[in-house]
This record gives structure tokens, C-alpha cells and sequence, in this order.
């Protein structure tokens, strides 16, 4: 189990346990434009949802997972939390789920189970896990294109070496970068992770920044800490 301040989450029915990439999202994702529903697409154990239903005041927090094992520890995840009564999460693939939606959201999220030929993180079932249910970027986008709300916002968490082609493909569907972090582990490191921001309206002037996670190991940077503050016990 992984305990935060205001909920834990239970991780032992599925490979894909809570991790920074996670984290970050459920902490970062904009919410100012305070969103009436979200729908988390690839919802795991459901700590993206939960992250959000802590920030926000949205009335009905949708998680969406093909999964069978992490859609069942979500469900749980979401019950033992002080917000079950706004979190839901649906056990189907994304076109099913498109087969039968019925409304806009105003914000959705997603850390997309991304797997392409190169990609290992070493652990073999976890590898199996992001194999098995990865979701091709156009089909989320898709997606996002079509249930998006006029003033919604769709924020991701995606490998930076995949943030061009991510943005063409977005453009194609109507979707616009406003907002992106570029994510380094140490001030050396390369950048890792783009966690990105989109709306349907394109403006020129996109707020680009960096987030370094530590200065050396478990020596947590100030803009890290400020982040992730209310989630973390020990931060």
C-alpha cells in the first residue's frame, strides 16, 4: 500500500504501481478552469483521480481502465477514499467507452501506457502490462477530440522524445499546447518526461518551463516540494 496525506492507494493486483510519472500529472494538471467532470483515460490504480478529486471540486471523477485486475484494485482504491461518492471507473477499452459515452468532459488526463520497440523499464511484467494495454497516442487523441468540452483541458504525462510528434498528431485533432513542463531527474540529467497541457483554443504563446525532481539522491528540489506537498507524507 502507498499512503498520502488524504488517501492511500492499494497496488498489489497490478504491475503498474504508483510512480513519479503519476504523481506528477495528478499534482500538475491544470484545474483553475474548475472542471465539472473529468474522465482519467488508463486510470491504474486510480491515483491520478484520486490526486485530482483531493485539488479540485469536480462533481463526477471518471476513470477509465481495460485492465481487469486494475480496474477492480481502482474500484477499491476509490471506495476506501473520502470521495467515493464522486469517483466512478469504467472497466472498458477506450473504443468501447466511445461507443457509448455520453457527455463532455471539461478536463481529461491520461499517462498513457506508451510501449514502442525500444522501451524497457527491466521489469518484465511491468513491460508486459504497458504492452498489453498501451494506448496508441492517436487514439487518445481521438478521443480527446471528440469529448472535450469547448473550454476543456486535456493534460498528459509523455516520454519528452515523444512531445513533437504528439503535438503534430494533437493539431490534427483541433487540440493546442498552452502549457509544458519538461521533467529532468537531477539539474544534469537529460529531460525525461513533457508533461503537456491542451486546450481547443491555439494561442502563440505557450508558458514552457523545467521541473528538476532532485539535487542528489532523495534531495528534493524546492519547485518539487511545492508541487507535491500535499500529497507526500514526508514532504
Amino acid at each position: 500500500m502507498f499512503q498520502f496525506k488524504q488517501f492511500s492507494v492499494q497496488q498489489d493486483k497490478t504491475a503498474m504501481k504508483v510512480g513519479t510519472d503519476g504523481v506528477l500529472l495528478g499534482a500538475w494538471a491544470p484545474v483553475a478552469h474548475h472542471p465539472y467532470n473529468v474522465l482519467d483515460i488508463g486510470a491504474g490504480t486510480g491515483l491520478i483521480s484520486l490526486m485530482l478529486a483531493q485539488r479540485c471540486g469536480a462533481e463526477q471523477i471518471d476513470g477509465l481502465e481495460i485492465d481487469a485486475a486494475a480496474h477492480e484494485q481502482c474500484v477499491e482504491n476509490f471506495e476506501a477514499s473520502p470521495w467515493g461518492d464522486r469517483l466512478f471507473c469504467y472497466h472498458a477499452s477506450l473504443d468501447d467507452f466511445m461507443e457509448e459515452w455520453e457527455e463532455e468532459y471539461d478536463l481529461i488526463v491520461s499517462n498513457p501506457p506508451f510501449y514502442t520497440e525500444d522501451y524497457t523499464s527491466g521489469d518484465a511484467q511491468r513491460d508486459a502490462a504497458r504492452f498489453a494495454t498501451s494506448l496508441p497516442f492517436q487514439d487518445l487523441l481521438e478521443a480527446s477530440g471528440i469529448i472535450l468540452s469547448e473550454n476543456g483541458v486535456l493534460a498528459v504525462i509523455i516520454p519528452f522524445k515523444e512531445e513533437a510528434n504528439f503535438v503534430a498528431l494533437a493539431k490534427e485533432e483541433g487540440l493546442f499546447p498552452f502549457k509544458i513542463t519538461h521533467v529532468k531527474g537531477t539539474p544534469e540529467s537529460a529531460v525525461k518526461r513533457s508533461l503537456m497541457a491542451f486546450s481547443r483554443h491555439e494561442t502563440h504563446e505557450i508558458v514552457t518551463n523545467e521541473l528538476v525532481i532532485e539535487t542528489a539522491r532523495h534531495q528534493y528540489t524546492a519547485e518539487y516540494i511545492e508541487l507535491t506537498k500535499d500529497f507526500y507524507l514526508k514532504m
